[in-house]
């Protein structure tokens, strides 16, 4: 028998080839490390309810979900709509609850109010005044403990025609909430129209100055981009403005939301066929997404403007309409939309927990043969379980799902279940959250 007694194999790569790579690739390791962070893994709104500025008072959440409420029961009941808009009684009969109990408790996750197209234009002396009486509503509202977890305003463009009279409102609305104490925690603001990344460049400028006259900490304001045009899809030179806009936003921008009517009118789609669900739509949210991917800023789709008011056949229409579009987002990545009318909050959670709670018994035990390290049906590896973590812990933040059945479902305790779903996070406790 002949025995080989040829060396055993080495490397031939040593220190100082990884070195040389290091410096190479140092550029890259800063960009990926700064530039994509991922999701924070805090919560998110499922919504954005928007109303005129003129219109806020402190009890407004309440209001609108007695409204809610209300509408549900005016054409029978939550389980009756439950079973209209697509839920198996067994299905609705787990959500339903959760869904009451939302409208009586938390109605508005995230309020926005609006003194842009909802609100249009006014006196100068008129939105000065109704800008200040914002700024109030919202202090009264969070002293009282009945602000939603997420509330701000969206001031008009940085259009040449707009400019002065944005910044204007703005600046009232900020110097009014801080003469009445400290920002709210979950204070969001919202630009909109944008067409360019010199446009959110100069909101970052703007940020700028508003802390360094109130004596805020450098980044505590931050703002939602709105992409309503065409331009910040695709520019004159080629490039993508959405993209660039986040990476050049400083660390300021939160979110990019859809704005379904300004963007179809502005590709020119007739108003009879303008919808979340048209494919210009579609492309132009599958370019957002694109570019927000891995860089922890938050997507939002849009509205719809088809209200369940009027008949019984037409609000029963309306709200098919409105829960099979909030479905719809769901299914592609899009976990925000924008809400309108107190009767469109029913088929939001509804639709919302439903989503949820459907793909929880699939998901739990996915992730428990992957934690346990068992074989199963489904071969998942990380980037699978980290999905079905995310989508576990999602339905956990909105309040779909609880801890006691996640745990009992998946094996992992909520800080578990968090670490799985966003390790980049988990790894880095001390760095700022998004929202």
């Amino acid at each position: 028998m002949t025995v080989n007694s040829s060396p055993e194999p080495a490397p031939v790569l040593g220190a100082a080839h990884l070195q040389r790579l290091d410096a190479v690739l140092a550029d890259t390791d800063r960009l990926l490390a700064d530039a994509y962070p991922g999701d924070a893994g805090t919560r998110q709104p499922v919504h954005t309810v928007y109303i005129p500025a003129d219109r806020c008072v402190p009890a407004l959440p309440a209001e609108w979900g007695e409204q809610a409420l209300a509408a549900a029961t005016a054409q029978g009941s939550l389980t009756d709509l439950a079973g209209q808009v697509g839920l198996d009684a067994k299905l609705a009969a787990a959500v339903v609850p959760l869904v009451e109990a939302k409208l009586r408790d938390e109605p508005i996750e995230d309020l926005r109010l609006d003194f842009e197209d909802g609100y249009g234009v006014r006196s100068d002396t008129e939105e000065d005044g109704h800008a200040v009486q914002a700024a109030a509503a919202v202090a009264d509202a969070v002293a009282a403990g009945t602000a939603p977890p997420f509330v701000g305003i969206r001031f008009k463009s940085f259009e040449a025609a707009t400019r002065a009279r944005g910044v204007r409102t703005l600046d009232l609305f900020l110097a009014g909430l801080l003469a009445a104490g400290e920002l709210p925690d979950g204070l969001v603001l919202t630009l909109p129209k944008v067409s360019t990344v010199e446009q959110v460049e100069a909101m970052v400028y703007t940020c700028q100055r508003l802390e360094e006259t109130h004596g805020l900490e450098p980044g505590r304001l931050r703002f939602e981009v709105q992409v309503e045009t065409p331009q910040l899809i695709l520019a004159a030179n080629g490039t993508v403005p959405a993209a660039q806009l986040i990476h050049r936003g400083q660390g300021r921008v939160l979110a990019l939301h859809y704005g379904t009517y300004d963007y179809s009118d502005s590709v020119q789609i007739a108003a009879e066929y303008q919808s979340m669900e048209h494919p210009a739509a579609d492309y132009a949210k599958a370019v957002m997404q694109v570019a927000a991917a891995g860089t922890g800023v938050r997507l939002s789709d849009g509205s719809t403007n088809i209200l369940p008011l009027g008949t019984p056949e037409e609000i029963r229409s309306a709200w098919q309409l409105h829960a099979r579009l909030v479905r719809r987002s769901l299914a592609r990545g899009f976990y925000q939309g924008w809400d309108l009318h107190p009767a469109q909050l029913p088929t939001r959670f509804l639709a919302t927990y439903a989503f949820y709670r459907e793909g929880f018994d699939a998901a739990a035990r996915r992730l428990d043969t992957y934690v346990r390290k068992q074989e199963g049906t489904v071969l998942d590896e990380p980037a699978t379980a980290r999905a079905l973590a995310r989508f576990v812990h999602r339905g956990l933040l909105c309040g779909a799902l609880t801890e006691t059945e996640i745990e009992q479902g998946t094996g992992l305790t909520g800080v578990e279940l968090a670490a799985l779903a966003h390790p980049k996070a988990a790894a880095s406790p001390t760095k700022e959250k998004v929202r």
